[in-house]
Order: structure tokens, then sequence, then C-alpha cells
């Protein structure tokens, strides 16, 4: 039974705007503050009728700029209401930050009297809120960009969202380069449809790239403007150098020999987050913290994105209110989470991008007008340059830009069955209506009317399978979803996040922790351990997709940490190119100090990179013959790069070859001697043809139908596990999207979602586009070809790369440090020079 809302009016309603303003400036005056210029002119703008986008520091106050204008504007009108309608939708990307902000937003709306149901549609919210999102009751929605389109899938969605007056979009740039930013153009190009007077306004604090990501956000407003808040913050980094005694690994640690530093640090300071760049690294760092901790025990805790969700806001509630002391974390915080209590943040290891490390540098006395800092913990010896060049990067204001995604047709055929789903639409009508955003503004009509083909019959090789017959013309012309089966299995597939499938982990007679890929959890058995959740466990059984565990028996069980695919965080151009810059020149500050014997090392066995130089090495070791290459153009380039000049190399010379990468080059091995010499570097590094070689490769196949999968997931083509049912495991999943491959490769090899995997692994895993440009640049340039005795600085954390995939009784990280400590003792004569 539908309950009809009772008429009511905002209380404060009919305020001039002069008292309105005067309400909102008593606000700010009791809590201390007063309106900076920036949050006026954003006020400003908003009432008159403009979109934009504000781009100013962490913690210098975005929130408040972006929902003083809505706020003024409500308590300044004098209308009744007689069912409470959409006001505000502010769409943010973290789970964490949603639920934040939502707190925010619910004090200030209370604190100004202003009759506001405030709510939060995320996977986390609690059913009444869900029950305020669907029903459109509520005036302020904090949301997400999927539970925004699943919204959008009820065709009593529009009703509400014709009144909307405003969406923000908050931390554009987390959602600009990937596609869930292309969905989110995609729901906002239904808002604008739906509201025509919409005003939007986007916040972002690390961007590079500021016209593109207004024009992004707002195609149809060419005058949108740029507002720039307040100055960046200011910002200090702090490196913990290693004890004299101690040196740092030269490759492949997880950074707790520093662990006693940290400690100290940690218990000098009333609240600490510590960063690190993976899950599975949080779990170690929380774990070894635990086994020294002399506080309450309940003063650490633990906060990534795999955790249950009252984990997760137990581990917020606990930093905002100051009662714990440290909490180990991962990106899950790294967004705009406001937690004052704060008084540093540490990075373990290389953050690998500017704008991430101010994110995180930025959660340190989140307050305005008060600076970012970051204490940087070195995992290796390496990271010390990396660190100096972040430094030097923020002192000149480069921070990375977003490259937004375009013609994801995969996004857009999952947004038509949205829309099919939520009442229907005229094909021509939403070509328009996506034509108009950034990513389908060069959309033609050959594609558009292949994605149709594609939802209503799955495209030429699948129409006589009914699961791929999704939706329905109608003799109207009206597309639409009928089959209430294929409407439910939709809905629960709604989004862009793709992953391996994943396990909850549930106590016996207990909650939920969180969840582990399957991956993971299949190479145990019962009566293993594991550690996860902060937690050591042992494995009492697999039911379903659920593994039921309860806490070791010993408290000195050592059990394998949970991990995740999927970990490497890339070095950014912006970051690489400094990295070089250092190199050629070393600054005068501590970390090249105490890294300057190993820059004269490289540069006396080797020598140092160069900007507007490719430093190439040779040489050979017991396990073949090697040919090191450092662009310092990040993983992923390395990796496409060393697949081109591998297939290259096998034309030029018969040889059986293989490479390894990380972010500063690669390394190309062989059994027979590769005779290198600058003129068939210049073959190998030559600009021609790299589309056609890449395609010669012999993993491009292999490669494409892996990003096949996740194109038919998010396009519709995989049946998403159903609740109360037996879910599909990952190999299913992957033998259900290789069958599929496989079919249309053989009778439908012009399928749209085809040529997107393959453009997909080209452009986002090899790099095509970039590895071409760089080509041309080096091909202009001059080639330092060394060939050392024996592994340099550089070259050994390459070598120690590709020991991961040997077979051995010993560690990986026990081969590296027994080959690190015999490579340093041969260099001690050098170093001495003898």
């Amino acid at each position: 039974m539908k309950v009809k809302a009772a008429p009511r009016a905002a209380t404060g309603a009919g305020l001039t705007r002069a008292q309105a303003h005067a309400r909102l400036q008593a606000w700010f005056t009791a809590q201390g503050w007063r309106p900076l210029r920036f949050q006026k002119e954003v006020w400003r703008r908003y009432l008159a009728g403009e979109s934009g986008l504000l781009h100013t520091p962490t913690g210098s106050g975005k929130t408040l700029a972006a929902i003083g204008g809505p706020l003024l504007e409500a308590l300044s009108s004098a209308a009744v209401r007689d069912v409470a309608r959409p006001t505000v939708l502010w769409v943010t990307p973290l789970r964490a930050l949603a639920s934040d902000t939502t707190r925010a937003l619910k004090a200030l709306v209370a604190a100004l009297s202003l009759d506001w149901q405030v709510a939060m549609r995320t996977g986390d919210a609690s059913a009444r809120d869900k029950r305020l999102a669907r029903s459109g009751r509520a005036e302020l929605l904090v949301i997400t960009p999927e539970s925004l389109a699943l919204l959008l899938s009820y065709a009593d969605t529009a009703a509400h969202f014709r009144h909307l007056q405003c969406v923000v979009v908050d931390e554009w740039h987390e959602l600009l380069g990937n596609k869930r930013g292309v969905l989110l153009q995609l729901c906002l190009a239904r808002l604008r449809a739906l509201a025509p007077v919409l005003r939007c306004w986007g916040l972002s604090a690390t961007l590079g790239n500021l016209p593109e990501a207004a024009q992004v956000l707002l195609p149809h407003r060419r005058d949108a403007v740029v507002v720039a808040g307040v100055p960046p913050r200011g910002f200090t980094l702090t490196t913990l150098l290693p004890q004299e005694q101690q040196r740092l690994p030269w490759a492949g640690q997880v950074g707790l020999s520093q662990l006693p530093q940290v400690y100290r640090q940690v218990m000098a300071a009333r609240s600490s987050l510590i960063f690190t760049n993976t899950r599975a690294q949080a779990e170690l760092w929380h774990r070894a913290l635990a086994a020294i901790w002399l506080d309450d025990p309940e003063a650490l805790a633990l906060h990534h994105g795999s955790l249950s969700p009252a984990l997760r806001a137990a581990a917020e509630a606990g930093l905002r209110e100051g009662r714990l002391r440290c909490v180990v974390a991962t990106s899950s915080l790294d967004l705009g989470v406001d937690f004052p209590a704060v008084e540093q943040v540490f990075q373990i290891g290389s953050p690998k991008g500017v704008a991430r490390l101010l994110q995180r540098a930025g959660r340190a006395r989140h307050r305005p007008g008060q600076s970012g800092a970051v204490i940087c913990v070195p995992t290796q010896a390496l990271d010390l340059i990396e660190y100096a060049a972040a430094r030097a990067a923020v002192a000149r204001g480069e921070i990375e830009p977003r490259t937004p995604r375009r013609l994801s047709v995969d996004v857009l055929a999952q947004h038509c069955v949205t829309l099919a789903l939520g009442g229907g639409f005229d094909a021509d009508r939403l070509y328009a209506e996506v034509r108009g955003t950034h990513a389908y503004a060069a959309l033609d009509r050959e594609t558009w009317q292949a994605v149709l083909d594609f939802i209503v019959q799955g495209g030429r090789a699948l129409f006589s399978y009914p699961d791929f017959r999704r939706v329905v013309c109608d003799a109207d012309g009206q597309y639409r979803v009928s089959d209430r089966r294929i409407a439910f299995r939709h809905r629960l597939s709604i989004g862009t996040i793709t992953a391996d499938g994943s396990v909850a982990v549930k106590v016996l007679r207990g909650g939920t922790l969180g969840s582990v890929e399957e991956s993971f959890i299949g190479r145990l058995r019962p009566g293993d351990q594991f550690h996860f959740a902060g937690r050591q466990l042992q494995l009492v059984r697999i039911e379903g997709m659920t593994a039921y565990v309860r806490k070791a028996a010993t408290a000195t069980a050592k059990g394998v940490v949970a991990t995740w695919p999927g970990g490497y965080l890339p070095l950014s151009n912006q970051l690489g190119r400094e990295v070089v810059r250092l190199f050629a020149a070393p600054q005068d500050v501590p970390e090249l100090k105490a890294l300057a014997p190993l820059l004269a090392l490289q540069a006396q066995v080797s020598a140092l990179p160069q900007p507007q130089q490719l430093l190439i090495e040779a040489l050979a070791t017991r396990r073949g013959h090697h040919l090191f290459v450092y662009p310092f153009a990040g993983r992923a380039l390395h990796e496409g790069l060393a697949a081109l000049l591998s297939l290259r190399w096998s034309r030029l010379s018969p040889n059986s070859l293989s490479f390894a990468v990380n972010d500063y080059g690669f390394m190309l091995t062989a059994p027979l001697p590769l005779q290198a010499s600058e003129q068939r570097l210049r073959e190998l590094l030559s600009p021609e043809h790299v589309l056609d070689d890449l395609r010669g490769t012999t993993n491009l196949a292999e490669l494409a139908r892996r990003q096949f999968r996740e194109i038919a997931r998010i396009a519709g083509l995989l049946v998403p596990s159903l609740p109360g049912r037996e879910s599909h495991s990952v190999r299913q999943l992957q033998a259900s999207s290789g069958l599929i491959y496989d079919v249309l490769r053989r009778y439908d090899a012009g399928h749209l979602l085809l040529a997107q995997a393959e453009r997909e692994v080209l452009d986002d895993q090899l790099q095509m586009t970039r590895i071409r440009q760089l080509l041309r640049d080096h091909a202009q340039q001059p080639l330092l070809l060394r060939q050392p005795a024996a592994l340099t600085p550089l070259s050994f954390p390459l070598w120690a790369e590709n020991l991961r995939g040997h077979v051995s009784s010993e560690t990986w990280q026990t081969r590296v440090h027994r080959a690190a400590a015999q490579l340093e003792q041969r260099y001690s004569g050098v170093r001495r020079g003898r």
C-alpha cells in the first residue's frame, strides 16, 4: 500500500534573500568561521542560474560552497509543497565519503531549521534511506553514480526528478577518467532532459586539466565557469629515513623494517592515518602494528573496501570522534572525508602520483586554513627519489590530468537497457541526448544502430538465444523491457565496477567481516589460517559463496594474508618525468642525500638517466642475456613496449624472449646473446607500424579475451549472481565470457563489443597511443647504451621482479635479499674506488 506524504512547507520558507543570507552567516559565525570569497562566489553564481566547476584544495570548504546556494534558495522560497521532491542530488564516488557527507549535511540543514529530509543512497544505505530515495521523498539525496543509474531504471523516477534543482558532483576528478564517469555523464544527460533548468556543479581538489574537466561535466554549457578557491594549502613532506645502521632494500618490500620508527611516531600523536597502496599491504601493516601495540587494542583499526560496511563505519566514527589512535587504510579513505582529529598521515611506499599524495596529505588537519602534511615511509631505496620528485612537482604546481574516456559502447548499452526499463525511450530522442555528452559526441548512426540491435537481440550471432533479447521495440517505436526476469537481473548488474568473484567471510555464529576474492580463498583448505579484517582466522568451510571462519585458536598463528589482484598503482607521467630530472640533477634534499651512494654507484658502473635521452643496459647473468630499457613511463606502457620489442627482436633474430616490467622500465631476457647495438636498437624502437606489430604480439588475442569479460559484464551479456541462489564462480564467468567471445569471433567478427575489447587492450593495457608518441620522441633523441659487468641499482629491481615466476623452495623475498647482499658485496670495491 502506498502512503501519501502529508503536505508540508520548508520551515523558514518565505525569508527574503537578505534574511536567508543572514541566517547562513549566523551559522558560520557560530562555528567561529566566516564565508570565504570563493564560497560566496559559488552561491552567487548558483542563485543566478549558472553551473560550473569549483577547484580548491582539500579541506578548504568545498562542501559549504556547493550546498550554500541551494540552501539559500530554499530558505527564501515561499512555495509550499504538496509532496516532498528531490531538490539536490549530491553525487559522490566513495561510500565512506557519502556517509561523511550525509552526516555533515544533515547537521547543517538541521542547524538552519530547514525542514528537509537528507538521505543517503549507496550500497551501505539503511532500509529507511533506500525507501526515501526510491519514493523521491528526500529533498537532499547523497548518492553514488551506480545508485543514481539504479533509480533511473524505475518508471516513476521521471516524475520525481522533473523538479530537481541541482546536482553536485563531488571529487569529480575521481570519476573523470573512468567508466564510472561515463555512466554518470549519461545519467546527467537524462536528468537534464527531465529537468531542463537543472544546475550542476562539480567539485575537485587535485586536477591538472580543469577546462577539459568542466567541458566533460557540462558539455551543454560552453560558458561554464571554473571557480578557483583558496590558494593551495601548505604542504610538507617528511621522509622517515632509516637509521644509520639500517639500509633500504633495493627491491620488493612492504616497508616493515621501518615499523619501530612508525610506531614511535604514531605514539607521539593523538591520531594518525597510515595509507598503503594495496589492501594486502594494509592487512600486513595492521597485523605488524597489532603485534607491538601497547595502547588499548580498540584504538587501532583497519579500513579498506573489502571490509563490511559495519567495520568501515566503526573505523570512520572512531576517527571522527577522536577515539582511535591509528587507522591503517587504503584509497578507501583518500577522498574528502572530514577527520579534523587526525594529526598526521603516513604514506607507505611511493604514492606513484602527485594528486594521490596531495589527497592523502590533506587528510591530516583537514580544516580550513591548516596545512597538509605527510610522513613518507620508504619500502625500498628508490622510493626516496620518488618522494623528492613528488615534493618538487607539488612546489611547481604540477598535478596529473585525468583523460576522459570516449565511446564506451558497453556502458551505453547498459544505460539504454536501464532507460528501456525505466519507462522506455524513443531511439531518435535518446540518440540526440546521448550525443550531447562528451563521451559520445562522436557517436555515429551506424554504431548507435548496432547498440540498439545488441540490446534487442544480442547481435547477429546471438539472436537465437532468448536470454540476449532484453529489450523490445513496440509498435509505437518505444524501446521497453517487458520481461520481469530480465528487469531483475539488469538491476543487479547496474554499474561499471568489475572484479573477480568475491566470497563473503562470515564468522560462525557471528557477523560478516567483508569479502575476499574467490581466487584467494579457493587455495585454502578447511583448517588453514589467514589474516583478514585485522584478525587471524581459521577457515571452517565454504558454502556457496560464503566462507565460514572462526578466530584462530593460537595468538601466534602466522597464516597467509588475504590478497587481491590488480594491486599495482601506476607511476604517473608527471612523477616519472620529475624522477628523471632528479636523477640528472640531484637536489640538496634529505632523500637524495640518503640515496647519494646508490646514485653514485649507478653513475659509476653504468650511467644515470637523463632527460631527452634513453638509457639502455645490456648484460648477462646465469639466467640469460638481458636488455634493460628505462623510459620511466609507468608499468602499463612498459608492458606494451616490452611486448612490441620482443616481437620485433624475434623477427630479426630467432630467440626465445621473455620480459619483466616495473614503473621505471622493462627487461628483455633470452637464452641466446641479444647482440645489442645502437643500429639494431634504433630498428627495434622505430615508431613505424606500431599498431600492426602490437596486433601481431602473440598474447593480444588472449588479452582481448580477458578484457571482453569485463566489457560483457558491463554490457549485460553475463548473467549476474542472484541473491539466495548458488552464485556463479569466477571460473564459470570466465567460461561463459570465453564461450561468448569465441562465438562472436567466429560468427560475428565485427561485433561492437569485440572491437571495444581490442581497443581497450591497445589503448589502456598496452598504451598504444603513448607508445607511438614515446617512440617518435626517442627517434629524435640519443640512445645511451651501457654494458655493465653486473646488475645495477636500476636493473636489479627488474631482475628481481622476474624471479616471481620461478618455482623455488624459498620465498621470493629471501631470494631477493640474498641476491642483493651478493651484489652489494661485489660492488663494495667499486664504491671504494678499486
